[in-house]
């Protein structure tokens, strides 16, 4: 597993195609409900807070 601070390909500038594959890893590593795998897109002092709220 990669740490949060480790840089994740691909990196910019971003094309269509290489975009398009950043999307995709996010929404796979999201959709996997690993908690490990998820809490890497987030820094430790990010706030957590209910869809209802902005």
């Amino acid at each position: 597993m990669t740490t949060p601070d480790a840089p994740r390909p691909p990196l910019p500038p971003f094309d269509l195609a290489s975009a398009t594959e950043k999307v995709r890893r996010a929404e796979d590593a999201w959709n996997s409900r690993d908690p490990e795998k998820v809490a890497l897109a987030y820094t430790p002092d990010s706030r957590w807070r209910n869809r209802s709220s902005f």
